[in-house]
C-alpha cells in the first residue's frame, strides 16, 4: 500500500453514506452523506465526489433484503445499491463487496448504529464527521473503509474477491 492510497467506503442506500479513507495517515478521514435528489442518489454528484477523491480500490456493504422490509423500501434500496456500483464501474474503480457481519465482526460490532458511532468517534478524534446522532451512516462507512485497509492483502487490493 502506498503512502497515497484511499479507500472508498460505502454504506449504501438513501440513508447511507460514503467515507475516504487514507491508511498511510490513519487520522485522516473525509465522510460524507449519501448525495441524494428527489427521493434517489445523485450519480452525477457522487461520480464527481469520486473523481475528485480518486481512490485506488472501493468496498460496499453488500446488503440483502431482510424478512418483513417492504417491496417499495427494497426495491429503492436495490436501485440506490446499483447506482453506486454503477458509478463505480463507470470510474474503473476496483470494487470489493463485504457483508455487513464480516466487517462488524472486525470491530466486535452488532446490529446498533451507535456503537459504531461511538467507535467512529474514538478512532478519528479529530473529526467533526460523526459529531451527530444521525452520523451513523458516515460511521459506518468510514468503518468499512477502515475494515478495507485492516483486511484486504496490500498486494491484493486492486484483484476482485
Amino acid at each position: 500500500m502506498s503512502s497515497a492510497t484511499c479507500i472508498f467506503g460505502v454504506d449504501p442506500g438513501l440513508s447511507g453514506a460514503i467515507a475516504f479513507y487514507f491508511p498511510a495517515a490513519a487520522d485522516r478521514i473525509a465522510a460524507y452523506d449519501m448525495p441524494i435528489v428527489a427521493k434517489s442518489i445523485d450519480a452525477a454528484a457522487l461520480a464527481r465526489r469520486i473523481e475528485q477523491m480518486r481512490p485506488d480500490l472501493a468496498i460496499v456493504e453488500n446488503v440483502a433484503a431482510r424478512p418483513g422490509q417492504g417491496v417499495s423500501s427494497m426495491f429503492r434500496f436495490g436501485v440506490a445499491h446499483g447506482s453506486v456500483l454503477g458509478v463505480l464501474a463507470a470510474l474503473a474503480v476496483p470494487t470489493h463487496l463485504v457483508s455487513p457481519g464480516s466487517w462488524k465482526r472486525h470491530f466486535k460490532l452488532d446490529a446498533d448504529k451507535e456503537k459504531a458511532r461511538a467507535l467512529a468517534i474514538r478512532l478519528w478524534p479529530a473529526s467533526d464527521h460523526f459529531s451527530r446522532k444521525k452520523d451513523h451512516g458516515r460511521a459506518e462507512a468510514a468503518l468499512i473503509a477502515r475494515y478495507a485497509a485492516e483486511v484486504l492483502p496490500a498486494f491484493n487490493m486492486g484483484a476482485t474477491p
